[in-house]
């Protein structure tokens, strides 16, 4: 089962994991005992927490880690000798933790402050605890006991609430240790004013434990959760012995959760809530403002106990709403144990899923980005590439305002590519956007998916005009923050909420992939080589002019140096949005460069490959320069494609590679067919990932650009060339590039032309010729031409049923007249070439 599942137990290992729940570390001379690393119990009981199953495997987990002897007894003698800098480094390396938000409401001895755990993680963000929020309020010296009345004490507290509710992330109540979660929402004042009174009777510093001051308090914040848009963590479950474990089932919690007023507060339950992890499914199920959180529970537990606790989250709870937490606190060694223990346990029980057949290996794959890491990035609006929290709203009188999220991100621009393949944007304000745009979208007419690159209107045949209008929704997990002020976010076309529009290019690759998983239980992934001009503008005599970056060559030297702080810039800004660059270089044109991206799920590769190339063009812009990723904006000079690697798998191998057994050409059988697919609709393709008339300007024989219709292994020169990439062995490849793919092309439509035409080679089991290997020119009077101008690829495309069919009639239809307005255009105005530099 373990090779079966290693991208599921490579994704697990290697996720940047958020830590949503987590507690201040303390300093080596903290009289803190290092034993309550280990263990909830405290005095007499701490004594016999080396006996328990959980202390005996962190303890090992832990001298691994350290590299020292499985004792106690060592492992402190190690931690003395490193010194907190150093274990907390070792101990936040091997957890991999991108973010943590730390409730500083517990205390310690010699605790350290939130700004000292800022060097641990590239984002820190805080938790405020309501009760210690309270309790700091009525114990302040400055307040004589017999002076305060509930409304005073309500005023004080909404005001610091307020104060500081854009510099949290989350509230947290422990309503559980003090009176239970069978809070009353309806509590009356009276009630609540008498066990003010009866609490500021005792001695001070107070601790509240009248049960209806604090049903009032943990009413009164969620009202405030409510205006300011802030999810509330609640302990539920197990914990230390002040709380009464009866009380801690998150059942109790029906009455609030049933509570109108609350029905959009987020809550977010802790520790899986463990024994009662069941109910909390049960809940998280049903409620649509219910989320969970495992930390504590893991690593707390058995082996057993985390995996079954787990596996109960799971059973009725959606995915999208449970999240992993390390319940880290005081010791870094507890952060590095709950990440570690984390990742196995929710490997196992994925693994465990895909084998019952309640999830597809990717499936799996998916799931752990989002409990691990989407989730969280969710819920508690973080922006961890940018080490930013993005709170939606702050309080502001008894209204909302956007003033917060407006101090660090102005805009957030909603992205499409059109028919065209050109990247056009709305921009949102980002308070109305968090408010409401990313849930709501904004409207968008039927005419965009009809425009050409020569005009914003709809091309005649398309089918589309101005009249209708549909819903351009943001995609959430898609959001990232660009070099300024801004964010980007790609957006899904729908005609109604949840309803895809036939024309959305996003929906239309979800659509064939999805026929290629269903039919073959077969995904595809792509990686682009992103070519591109950089030009500096030159004026002379008034006229400006867009002129060569530099006169280099081929992975020229003095090419890269000149670029170099361009293009550390950009791998930067592309790292910081899970961007991965395998290589990048000079390119054979003048002031032409290639950045490549490693390969990923199709539908992923696209929506990457537009923000690189956004990305590219807003570095290039802020140093002067313009980049254009046009396919041949001098005739003169060589061309710009956006070559793309495609390999076929089947859960986690590599089913388009060949073996022993299964070898043609170092192709599987799956492997062969689907490249014939592609091989025998190349023609129509073309219309789609060499979609302009400037395309077939660059598609020419001897320029590595595949003019001829052939394929060939390691043959540069084919449009379809198998790679034998280094670390595979010779007799193998184990993908195929397409060389007649460009920038003109909306990625998502070529993307799903070429899954089109590989289903249907799988369909009916077509087959490849021989391969050409030599340079095709070689052989003109025997191979077939490619076509030579996007006319012949329309008239390819038209005739085509199988790419009709699945990618869709109407899709197919508007993108033909688009081709055909804009062959009209460029043949009528060859001048107009010159504009499109700034197009694409």
């Amino acid at each position: 089962m373990e090779a079966r599942y290693e991208a599921l137990r490579r994704a697990a290992e290697e996720v940047a994991a958020v830590d949503a729940h987590a507690h201040n570390l303390v300093e080596l001379a903290s009289a803190f005992p290092f034993l309550r690393c280990f263990s909830e119990a405290e005095g007499d009981a701490l004594a016999l927490a080396p006996h328990s199953l959980s202390f005996k495997r962190s303890l090992r987990d832990i001298a691994a880690l350290y590299n020292c002897e499985a004792s106690l007894e060592k492992v402190e003698e190690f931690r003395t000798a490193e010194g907190l800098k150093s274990i907390s480094s070792k101990c936040f390396e091997a957890a991999n933790i991108s973010a943590i938000l730390i409730d500083d409401g517990i205390t310690f001895d010699k605790m350290l402050d939130l700004e000292s755990h800022k060097a641990l993680s590239p984002l820190i963000g805080r938790v405020l605890r309501i009760e210690r929020l309270a309790e700091t309020i009525i114990n302040d010296e400055s307040f004589s006991g017999s002076s305060w009345t509930l409304d005073s004490f309500t005023e004080s507290y909404v005001a610091k609430l307020k104060s500081v509710s854009t510099q949290i992330v989350a509230l947290k109540s422990i309503a559980a240790y003090r009176s239970g979660l069978e809070i009353n929402p309806n509590v009356s004042k009276t009630d609540a004013e008498d066990g003010l009174r009866k609490e500021l009777t005792g001695p001070r510093p107070f601790r509240i434990t009248n049960k209806n001051l604090i049903d009032y308090l943990f009413t009164c914040s969620l009202e405030i959760a409510v205006s300011a848009n802030l999810p509330v963590q609640i302990h539920t479950g197990f914990g230390d012995k002040d709380l009464d474990l009866r009380k801690c089932n998150p059942l109790h919690l029906r009455a609030v959760l049933e509570d109108k007023r609350f029905s959009k507060c987020q809550i977010v339950l802790l520790h899986a809530s463990y024994p009662f992890s069941k109910e909390a499914s049960y809940l998280a199920s049903v409620y649509s403002q219910v989320y969970l959180d495992f930390g504590l529970a893991i690593p707390k537990l058995s082996v057993h106990g985390m995996t079954s606790s787990l596996k109960e989250l799971l059973e009725l709870a959606p995915i999208k709403k449970v999240m992993f937490s390390t319940d880290g606190y005081a010791f870094p060694e507890t952060y590095y144990l709950g990440a570690k223990k984390a990742r196995d346990v929710v490997y196992n029980v994925l693994a465990a899923a895909c084998e019952d057949g309640d999830l597809s290996i990717q499936e799996a794959i998916e799931a752990v980005d989002d409990i691990f890491r989407r989730n969280a990035l969710h819920l508690y609006k973080l922006n961890v590439t940018n080490g930013s929290i993005n709170n939606e709203t702050t309080i502001a009188g008894g209204g909302v305002s956007s003033t917060s999220v407006e101090e660090d991100v102005l805009f957030v621009r909603i992205i499409w590519s059109d028919a065209s393949g050109q990247n056009r944007c709305r921009v949102v304000p980002a308070g109305r956007f968090y408010e409401v745009t990313r849930n709501k979208g904004v409207g968008l007419t039927f005419a965009v998916m009809g425009m050409t690159s020569f005009c914003d209107g709809p091309a005649d045949g398309t089918n589309l005009t101005g009249v209708g209008e549909i819903r351009l929704v943001p995609d959430m997990p898609t959001l990232l923050r660009l070099p300024c002020r801004e964010e980007m976010v790609m957006a899904d076309m729908q005609i109604r909420p949840g309803e895809a529009w036939e024309y959305c290019p996003r929906n239309a690759l979800r659509k064939v992939t999805k026929v290629l998983l269903d039919e073959f239980n077969v995904t595809m992934k792509a990686g682009f080589e992103n070519e591109f001009f950089l030009r500096r503008k030159l004026v002379s005599d008034g006229v400006e002019q867009w002129v060569p970056y530099d006169n280099t060559n081929y992975c020229s030297t003095s090419a890269f140096d000149g670029a170099s702080s361009i293009l550390q810039e950009v791998y930067s800004s592309l790292k910081t949005s899970d961007i991965v660059v395998e290589q990048l270089h000079a390119e054979s044109g003048k002031g032409q460069f290639e950045i490549a991206l490693k390969y990923i799920l199709c539908t992923l590769a696209a929506d990457k490959l537009i923000y690189a190339r956004e990305t590219i063009k807003s570095i290039a812009r802020k140093h002067g320069l313009l980049a254009t990723f046009l396919p041949k904006p001098d005739l003169n000079d060589i061309g710009s494609g956006s070559h793309v690697h495609l390999s076929l798998w089947e859960d986690d191998q590599n089913v388009f590679m060949g073996s022993s057994k299964d070898n043609f050409y170092g192709m599987s059988k799956t492997g062969a067919q689907f490249l014939a697919g592609v091989y025998h609709h190349l023609s129509s393709i073309l219309a789609f990932t060499a979609p302009h008339p400037n395309s077939y300007d660059r598609i020419q024989p001897n320029t590595w650009s595949g003019a001829y219709l052939c394929w060939g292994k390691e043959n540069r020169e084919a449009p379809l060339r198998t790679a034998c990439p280094p670390g595979v062995p010779l007799e193998l490849v184990s993908n195929f590039e397409i060389k007649s793919f460009d920038a003109c092309a909306n990625p998502h439509l070529g993307l799903a032309a070429i899954v089109a035409a590989g289903i249907d080679g799988l369909r009916r089991g077509l087959k490849l010729p021989e391969p050409v290997e030599s340079n095709p020119a070689d052989y003109a009077s025997k191979l077939q031409r490619l076509p030579q101008n996007l006319q012949e690829s329309v008239e390819s495309l038209s005739g085509d049923k199988v790419l009709h069919e699945l990618i869709g009639d109407k899709l197919v239809k508007a993108a033909i007249a688009i081709r055909k307005a804009e062959i009209d255009h460029y043949a009528k105005n060859p001048g107009a070439f010159n504009d499109l530099i700034y197009r694409y």
